[in-house]
């Protein structure tokens, strides 16, 4: 269970929490909290949220069933920008590019590659964007043990679930949401 609200800041605390994607439409993280900022956007978290739930629906279909989402969507902030998250998967359904062509025969927008050339800079953003998050405002990487381009407030590459359950500019602890079934 999510707590009614998040810590002092900003954060939801340092647990892995399983939800539905159901559970999640209904969660503060969608719907808010007591004492939420009037500029709560509730309709553009739950666009974001049906928006992965395409994607994850998609994964679940290649058998991916280990998919973590957090970035600032898990954070006390009224819009976020997008959903960050993550998903385990077989080394070798991703380097043989088996993962990326099952996925993208299931989406009619072709958006699964994680190649940097196929990034294009967004002004809302004020970076280079992922076909997927172009489409669906979601960047969704996989994991298979490596390192994420995420460092610690030591400068150290952090893995995906390292990285995942900390903020980034302060480096605190903070919680994470695992997709179930």
């Amino acid at each position: 269970m999510l707590p009614k609200s998040f810590n002092k800041y900003g954060l939801l605390p340092p647990v892995d929490y399983a939800l539905t994607l159901e559970e999640l439409k209904k969660s503060l993280l969608v719907k808010g909290y007591a004492g939420k900022p009037p500029t709560w956007d509730s309709v553009w978290r739950l666009h974001l949220v049906n928006n992965l739930e395409i994607l994850v629906k998609q994964l679940w279909r290649v058998a991916i069933d280990n998919i973590f989402i957090n970035g600032s969507f898990v954070e006390d902030k009224d819009h976020p920008n997008d959903i960050d998250g993550y998903f385990e998967c077989d080394l070798l359904d991703l380097a043989s590019g088996r993962l990326q062509r099952e996925l993208n025969l299931l989406d009619s927008h072709k958006i699964w590659t994680w190649d940097p050339d196929s990034r294009r800079f967004d002004t809302e953003s004020i970076k280079k964007e992922l076909p997927m998050w172009h489409v669906y405002r979601i960047e969704l990487y996989p994991h298979v043990d490596q390192d994420s381009g995420i460092k610690d407030k030591f400068g150290y590459q952090l893995k995906f679930p390292s990285a995942f359950r900390q903020s980034r500019q302060q480096y605190r602890q903070k919680g994470i949401i695992k997709i179930k079934k």
